[in-house]
């Protein structure tokens, strides 16, 4: 073959390469300008929330994160009272949550039949697009009757006496407050948790299952020695998915957790947390004043909890990997 041919068939490799720099350079600062983005405006409303709430704390100082007053018509303020609704309200919906995404996860993937799995993993996930606010009206027009007038007074009379726990669960059964918030929470983080176990179990190879099916161990067997350590990274991401999801979930709370400013021993009293007040608050205070201050101090606060709540869950995930 001559020289001439050689060369139409095979293009100069120097101009092939040269066309592939361009773009790869080009996509590299496309992939570089949107991380760079991202950054700026995480920091940017980290900066903002902490000048705009500067004069709280300058207020205030320290005591202003467990102080638990809240007038202001005295102009003190503290976000105790909504640091521990917002902390508890989520860590419970949690435990609420988990154990049914996780049931629901195991049935899809392990115990449906075919013909059911789609049109039940559909529903799981519809869940996930339901407004925050229809959970809301729901939980305050069904759920906080049925709880006032059915499950709060039943839980009362049994587990309230009980030593030790029972101060958690008494109270008078007005239906609103930290748990049923908590309820509500749990069914709006549930599909986050099922969708993402339920994938995750997809994923793990059928020849570790049956492999251990073929040793003789049962489908519960199967599913706490293979699957799980098989995918328990991806399932504590999903968890804390659920948990960033709960912390700063918004309407739905406010309208049954009650909306009061003391810090209840029982699970049924009233209570709020940081998003509900701001939302409640925001409208009525003025720009400049220190409420206002005090707000945007509590948005800060709550960035703070979310930060650490990312941060702990990416540091049992590397242990994890390690282990």
């Amino acid at each position: 073959m001559s020289q001439a041919a050689t060369a139409a068939t095979h293009p100069p490799a120097t101009t092939r390469r040269s066309g592939g720099n361009v773009g790869d350079v080009l996509f590299e600062w496309a992939c570089r300008g949107a991380a760079v983005l991202v950054l700026l405006l995480l920091g940017a409303i980290i900066v903002e929330l902490f000048l705009a709430g500067l004069p709280a704390f300058r207020a205030f100082g320290l005591p202003f994160v467990w102080s638990t007053d809240w007038d202001p018509v005295q102009e003190v303020f503290g976000a105790g009272v909504s640091i521990y609704g917002t902390v508890v309200t989520a860590v419970l919906a949690i435990v609420l949550a988990v154990p049914l995404a996780f049931g629901i996860a195991f049935y899809l993937t392990e115990l449906a039949p075919p013909w059911l799995r789609r049109p039940v993993g559909t529903a799981i996930e519809l869940l996930a697009a339901v407004p925050s606010i229809i959970y809301g009206m729901w939980g305050f027009f069904v759920i906080a009757p049925a709880f006032a007038h059915y499950i709060q007074p039943t839980i009362i009379d049994t587990v309230g006496e009980l030593p030790l726990v029972g101060f958690l669960f008494q109270g008078a059964p007005f239906g609103t407050g930290i748990f049923t918030a908590s309820f509500i929470l749990a069914i709006m983080i549930l599909p986050f948790i099922a969708a993402t176990m339920r994938d995750v179990f997809e994923q793990v190879p059928p020849v570790y299952k049956e492999s251990a099916y073929g040793l003789g161990a049962t489908t519960w067997e199967v599913m706490r020695s293979v699957v799980l350590p098989y995918t328990r990274v991806s399932v504590v991401g999903g968890i804390m998915l659920g948990l960033g999801r709960a912390l700063g979930e918004t309407m739905a709370v406010t309208f049954v957790i009650g909306n009061a400013n003391r810090i209840s021993t029982s699970l049924f009293g009233p209570g709020n947390t940081i998003a509900s007040l701001v939302a409640l608050e925001f409208g009525e205070s003025e720009a400049g004043s220190l409420k206002f201050a005090s707000l945007l101090a509590l948005g800060f606060i709550l960035f703070v909890l979310s930060f650490l709540v990312l941060a702990a869950s990416r540091y049992l995930l590397r242990s994890r990997l390690k282990a």
